[in-house]
């Protein structure tokens, strides 16, 4: 990230978290970190038969592995450092750490999105152009939208994060979230935010407004996949498609956990463990027998 700006004082942020709850900061580390672990045995089981299974190597499943790849990276910039500070007293983390933290969180957060985008192209290329699915979703134009979607995803990230990283920081250092959020890190900021605020709103809006549109035709015959749409954006929408740093509150971190843990956690089994190709192929890496129909 290009320097910060230079009236700022506060060289550490202190993450508030979970620290009210005391005692149950203890339960939340283990509930915290089964799920975490969840999460990457799902997505790692996914990887490993997406590339072990020729059968799916299609454009559909190559989406899913860059998909949960992408997830696991998301996942390790908030949960590892959440788990550490559930357990420790001092839950201090330095201003470079917390910006390169908000910078690939929502790098990596977007590329999801745009990946999401993608796959519901993909699925409505499938079902309304079927005999030009394997024309139009070739190789070629499937590697183009992967690239896209990680490139336009951190560049939304990096201009994001030096537009906070830009403003000065002299006052209070308590972040009211449990990582390096925008809305509660903006609220620290010692000068008028409000047309920044508004710049990261409309990022955040272009974002959302197209791809929304998109998926809804796409994914029109899809519950399993509207279900997360629904999810992951109507939760981060929430908390982003607001321009008042004033409106972060706890139950933020409440909803934040939906999109940063739960969504995660539920897309492996909504995109593919529920697939039957999928089950199919896990049970041939795994050696076990498959279901044969009876004529």
């Amino acid at each position: 990230m290009q320097g910060f700006n230079r009236t700022t004082v506060v060289t550490q942020f202190v993450l508030v978290g979970f620290s009210s709850l005391g005692d149950l900061q203890l339960l939340l580390f283990i509930i915290f970190l089964l799920l975490y672990l969840n999460i990457l045995v799902a997505n790692a089981t996914i990887m490993v038969v997406i590339r072990s299974s020729r059968s799916l190597h299609t454009p559909m499943y190559g989406f899913l592995f860059i998909l949960s790849f992408s997830e696991s990276c998301y996942t390790f910039v908030i949960i590892p450092q959440l788990l550490a500070h559930l357990l420790s007293a001092t839950k201090t983390i330095s201003f470079v750490a917390c910006a390169t933290q908000l910078f690939f969180f929502l790098g990596f957060a977007c590329t999801n999105c745009f990946l999401i985008a993608v796959m519901g192209y993909d699925r409505y290329v499938a079902i309304c152009h079927p005999l030009r699915y394997t024309l139009i979703m070739n190789k070629r134009l499937g590697l183009g939208l992967v690239s896209l979607s990680g490139v336009t995803g951190f560049f939304i990230a990096l201009v994001a994060t030096n537009l906070i990283c830009d403003m000065p920081f002299c006052g209070p250092n308590r972040v009211n979230h449990y990582f390096c959020d925008m809305a509660p890190v903006i609220k620290l900021a010692c000068t008028d935010t409000h047309v920044k605020e508004l710049a990261l709103f409309i990022v955040n809006t272009i974002l959302k407004i197209p791809s929304a549109e998109g998926k809804r035709k796409a994914f029109a015959t899809c519950a399993s996949h509207l279900t997360v749409v629904f999810v992951h954006y109507g939760c981060a929408s929430i908390i982003y498609l607001r321009p008042k740093s004033k409106s972060a509150s706890d139950k933020d971190q409440l909803v934040a956990v939906t999109y940063t843990v739960v969504t995660p956690l539920l897309n492996p089994l909504v995109y593919s463990l529920r697939n039957q190709e999928v089950k199919a192929a896990l049970k041939r890496v795994l050696g076990m027998p498959l279901a044969t129909k009876m004529s």
